[in-house]
C-alpha cells in the first residue's frame, strides 16, 4: 500500500480571557469561550472537534491555523501560543496516510460564527470548562486538558496587559 504524509494546522480560538479574571485575580473558566466545529460522521452523529486543515505550500503553521479557523468558523483569530501536535494514521482511497496536526491557541480578533464551510455541520462557542467533555476524539481531549491548564495563566497575562477579547 502506498504511504503518504500530510501536515495540517489549526487550534482553539479563545474569547473572554481577561474578562474571566475577577477582582481577586481568580480565573473563572466558565467565562472563557472556545470555538469548536461539528461534523457528521458516517452514522449521522455530530462530532465536535477543533478546526484544522492542510498547510498550503509556502504557508507557515501559525498562518494555516489562522486561515483554517476563519474558513471553518467565520472567526478571525491570532495565534498566541502553540498547544501541541497530534499525529495519526488512516487509510483513504487506497493510500495509507500519516497525518501530523499542529494545534495552537488563538486570541479572538473579530467575526461571527458561521457554518458556511461545506465540511462543517455546526459551529459553536463552548465554555472552556466544558471543552473536554464536548470533544469527540481522545487526542484532542488531551490537548484540551493542556489548554485548560494554560488558560488561567494567559487570562491573567491578558488582563495585566489591558487586552480585551469579548465576542
Amino acid at each position: 500500500m502506498v504511504t503518504s504524509d500530510e501536515t495540517s494546522a489549526g487550534g482553539l480560538v479563545v474569547s473572554g480571557l481577561s474578562e474571566a479574571v475577577n477582582e481577586h485575580n481568580e480565573v473563572d473558566l466558565s467565562k472563557i469561550y472556545v470555538a469548536l466545529i461539528g461534523r457528521l460522521d458516517r452514522r449521522g452523529r455530530l462530532l465536535w472537534s477543533m478546526p484544522k486543515g492542510h498547510v498550503e505550500p509556502g504557508e507557515g503553521k501559525a498562518a494555516t491555523a489562522e486561515r483554517e479557523v476563519w474558513e471553518e468558523t467565520g472567526i478571525h483569530g491570532e495565534v498566541f501560543t502553540e498547544l501541541g501536535v497530534i499525529d495519526y494514521w488512516f487509510v483513504s482511497e487506497g493510500k495509507r496516510i500519516h497525518k501530523t496536526v499542529h494545534h495552537h491557541l488563538l486570541r479572538y480578533v473579530d467575526g461571527d460564527l458561521n457554518d458556511e464551510d461545506p465540511e462543517v455541520t455546526e459551529v459553536a462557542w463552548i465554555p472552556a470548562n466544558q471543552l473536554i467533555e464536548h470533544l469527540a476524539f481522545a487526542d484532542e481531549r488531551k490537548l484540551a486538558r493542556q489548554a485548560h491548564d494554560l488558560l488561567p495563566e494567559f487570562a491573567l497575562k491578558e488582563k495585566a496587559e489591558g487586552r480585551s477579547t469579548p465576542r
